[in-house]
């Protein structure tokens, strides 16, 4: 499919790159991205741009209307898009830790039924998988995450929960996610993580992590967990989970 341009009201520009959720769609999506952020410096055109956000498919540029040559920004942002080319750097690599006690995994028991799978064989395919994030959406800092394994592609709960606790880790279709934020949701709940994905004391980036992240988790037990949540209350990096398992 070619990039199509579409506007968003009267400041932001959105470039489509298809219409499916697909891992080439998504490295068309951050090349922009890319080339974006390297040229909006010594660009003129791209001066009044605000905001990327990128998402599965598209990205949208948000820019001052003021400021901007509105149709003009439309047509440069659509020749870049069209010049091709996928990301060539690679996000941040995150090893989270993640509790499967029955109590923080109350669809896990469902997602074996469902699967015909034992416990430990869902645990396996989640612990063996990479995972990227493809954008935040829903609430900020919610990851929806690509890379399930087959085995684990389960539908949504016949009815949602009034009420998911923070920072459960969940699963539908073929996607992976955490809640940030207590709320509202339909994904089935398989583990809880300690690691906080949105927190205002970050305020250069609240969001933990970022679209073009990848993701391992590694199995924690209870006493860590707790521990962990303590830690990084008492202010523990949230680096300490970059590239290898935590301790």
């Amino acid at each position: 499919m070619k990039p199509r341009l579409l506007a968003l009201g009267d400041s932001a520009w959105t470039v489509e790159f298809g219409q499916a959720i697909d891992a080439a769609i998504n490295a068309r999506v951050m090349g922009l991205v890319d080339r974006l952020a390297a040229a909006r410096r010594d660009d003129p055109l791209l001066a009044p741009v605000t905001d990327l956000v990128p998402t599965f498919r598209s990205l949208t540029v948000h820019f001052d209307p003021w400021t901007a040559d509105a149709g003009a920004l439309g047509q440069h942002l659509l020749a870049m898009a069209q010049e091709g080319g996928q990301t060539t750097t690679s996000g941040r690599q995150w090893w989270l830790p993640v509790c499967f006690d029955d109590d923080l995994a109350p669809d896990l028991a469902r997602v074996c039924e469902l699967k015909q799978m034992t416990r430990e064989e869902v645990i396996q395919q989640l612990l063996g998988a990479t995972l990227r994030v493809y954008m935040l959406g829903f609430q900020p800092g919610f990851p929806y995450m690509g890379g399930l394994p087959p085995a684990l592609v389960t539908p949504r709960l016949p009815s949602p929960r009034q009420k998911v606790p923070a920072q459960s880790v969940a699963i539908a279709l073929e996607m992976c996610a955490v809640y940030p934020w207590e709320s509202p949701g339909g994904w089935n709940l398989i583990g809880r993580t300690p690691a906080v994905l949105f927190d205002l004391r970050h305020a250069d980036q609240p969001a933990m992590l970022a679209a073009g992240d990848e993701v391992r988790w590694t199995a924690v037990d209870r006493t860590t967990h707790d521990a962990l949540a303590a830690d990084l209350a008492r202010g523990l990096p949230r680096e300490t989970f970059l590239k290898a398992p935590p301790p």
